[in-house]
């Protein structure tokens, strides 16, 4: 079965200027991700969709593959991640006639993720047939109906008790409310097709597949960097 991992890393980014080449703890951070990609068992081939031709240089010299360079309306900030799912093996299958049965989209943004989850999440996937997607969730920070919004000056919940059905939710002790996941953008396990003929990369048949917290770092500023690095070095000297 042909198994395509594909990592996108844009050259743009505001919070930690070229962040996906910056060194974290003795390599590039987009190294981390393409090692796990390339270490699982279960991935046939890795690529790296970029629109930097750097970022592209050190993914080869990372053992990926960076075929193309991704066309800048798929690099803007604003800019779905189908779309580029979309290109890449809309591109694969043009000059290349290759059409991969499953696709894993990997972000260079979780450094903490390994080739094990990456195989835990594509045997989860291969286990339900009919789905659409698996993806990588944790267990929510601050459960989602006890967040507020504000209405002028005043703040209101999120979530109305007409919606959750749940009165006074916001005072309810934790353990006593259904537990809520986010998605950790760790692994995403996608069916093809529903890129390529929906427009979407989740579809509505979506598995999910629990991480802790520790491995589902992602790294949106300086202090992430920094946080991820120290994981980084304990874990590395756990391991020794």
């Amino acid at each position: 079965m042909e198994i395509l991992a594909i990592i996108q890393a844009r050259g743009g980014s505001k919070s930690i200027p070229r962040k996906n080449i910056k060194d974290l703890n003795g390599k590039p951070l987009i190294a981390w991700t393409i090692e796990a990609a390339k270490n699982a068992k279960t991935v046939s081939r890795t690529i790296v969709s970029t629109d930097d031709e750097e970022i592209a240089a050190v993914a080869r010299k990372f053992r990926a593959e960076a075929p193309f360079i991704r066309p800048a309306e798929f690099a803007t900030d604003d800019a779905k991640s189908v779309g580029l799912l979309k290109h890449a093996l809309d591109w694969l299958k043009e000059n290349e006639n290759y059409v991969p049965e499953i696709v894993v989209q990997l972000k260079p943004t979780n450094p903490l993720r390994t080739a094990e989850h990456i195989d835990e999440a594509i045997k989860s996937f291969q286990e339900s047939p009919g789905i659409d997607s698996l993806i990588t969730v944790m267990k929510a920070a601050s459960h989602p109906l006890k967040t507020y919004k504000f209405n002028g000056d005043y703040l209101e919940l999120f979530i109305s008790e007409d919606i959750s059905g749940i009165k006074e939710a916001s005072k309810f002790p934790r353990q006593s409310l259904p537990e809520a996941f986010v998605q950790n953008s760790c692994v995403n396990v996608i069916n093809p097709e529903i890129i390529l003929k929906e427009g979407t990369s989740l579809g509505k048949k979506v598995k999910g597949l629990v991480m802790r917290a520790e491995d589902s770092i992602n790294i949106d500023n300086a202090i992430d960097f920094d946080f991820a690095e120290l994981l980084l070095k304990r874990r590395s000297k756990n391991e020794n």
